[in-house]
């Protein structure tokens, strides 16, 4: 899980602080460098231990409320002001959401390049200026033994096993995440699972596994039965990815490190394969608002040719009706539907398949913000011919 998800489990807060206002201050100043603030922020807690839970989190949304109303600020101001501005913007935005003209939001909650990329509905606006929703993933089966434990809890008809966490508590605190009875993982993430669809005893590769949010729900989707290759470029994001497993007790996996090129980790044949792809993460930006400011149109376009290429190399090694699923975080059409159309043109040989599990009989599907109060998602899916 990122720390960008772990710092937005608090809605509440207290009345700022001098010494808030001061901390954030001086977390934006190691964003400048730059330095994504999601880091920033993990160093700057590294080096002042003696900050309890209650002060970083005040510190975390502070900064990230920042961020959020970033183009409203004033910049001849101090740091500490700016940061003051911003979280009075919030509260009138929260306590009243037609305060701030769609005009506005349109003008100044994402940068002016991304209306090349992307319809830009107004509900879209008014998602991103929002605090983001906390949500849980159960093991299968399990959702309402958990809701009933954790309480504060509220299931969706789009996910079997997902709750929406509105409490307070700190979940990583609780008997049961260290028994593993749950994952905090995003509804969009948890319906990419979903599209996948794999069945108990098939054998799935993971190609870019990261720390394993989403081979461990196919994990669970396949009864931790078969066998999933989890590979990833990072080897730390790997051996995180076998903590999570160990406290999930999940065991059918093996992991290897793979840079995503066309050199493949194994020579194996594959049921399934899931490119969950590097993207500019427009899709997150309601979570990570600092990203809105330090992504650029140039980016887009450099991930769309290692999108590409993700996908024609891992082409090769699924086995005749197999499945190859293609998700990323982000909306912008360079690198959904640009990238899921180039490819069903250069393999006559994979034909798009229905994400029926989804309840669609289309073979790709963006979901939005504002529909899923969760991260944005574009979902692709293909099956190999006879």
């Amino acid at each position: 899980m990122s720390f960008a998800l772990f710092v937005s489990f608090v809605v509440k807060h207290p009345m700022l602080e001098q010494a808030t206002l001061n901390h954030a201050a001086r977390v934006l100043a190691a964003t400048a460098e730059p330095l994504p603030a999601d880091i920033a922020l993990r160093q700057y807690f590294v080096a002042h231990p003696y900050l309890g839970g209650r002060e970083r989190r005040a510190i975390s949304r502070a900064l990230f409320t920042y961020f959020r109303w970033f183009q409203w600020l004033d910049q001849r101001a101090s740091p500490q002001k700016r940061v003051e501005q911003a979280v009075a913007l919030h509260e009138k935005f929260t306590a009243d959401p037609k305060s701030v003209k769609p005009e506005a939001l349109a003008a100044r909650a994402v940068p002016a390049w991304l209306s090349e990329e992307m319809d830009l509905p107004p509900d879209f606006f008014l998602e991103l200026q929002r605090e983001p929703a906390l949500w849980l993933r159960a093991r299968p089966g399990t959702a309402g033994h958990l809701a009933a434990q954790l309480r504060d809890c509220v299931p969706t008809p789009r996910a079997p096993d997902a709750l929406h966490y509105c409490g307070q508590q700190d979940l990583f605190r609780t008997a049961q995440f260290h028994e593993g009875a749950f994952e905090i993982q995003d509804l969009a993430s948890q319906l990419v699972g979903l599209a996948a669809a794999p069945n108990p005893g098939e054998t799935w590769w993971d190609a870019c596994a990261g720390e394993g949010g989403k081979m461990l729900h196919l994990a669970d989707l396949m009864a931790n039965k078969g066998l999933i290759w989890a590979t990833d470029r990072s080897v730390r994001r790997l051996e995180n990815l076998k903590r999570r497993a160990a406290r999930a007790k999940i065991f059918n996996f093996r992991t290897a490190p793979w840079d995503g090129s066309a050199k493949l980790p194994t020579k194996t044949k594959f049921n399934g394969i899931l490119i969950d792809a590097p993207c500019s993460g427009v899709g997150t930006w309601q979570r990570n608002p600092h990203a809105r400011w330090t992504t650029s149109l140039h980016d887009v376009r450099e991930l769309a040719v290692t999108q590409r290429a993700l996908l024609e190399h891992v082409a090769g090694s699924l086995k005749a009706r197999g499945r190859l699923i293609y998700s990323v975080c982000t909306l912008t059409r360079t690198e959904t539907t640009a990238v899921a159309d180039a490819f069903t043109a250069a393999h006559p040989e994979f034909e798009p398949a229905p994400l029926s599990s989804l309840g669609t009989d289309r073979s790709s599907l963006f979901l939005w913000p504002h529909e899923l109060h969760a991260n944005g998602m574009f979902v692709a899916a293909w099956q190999k011919k006879s």
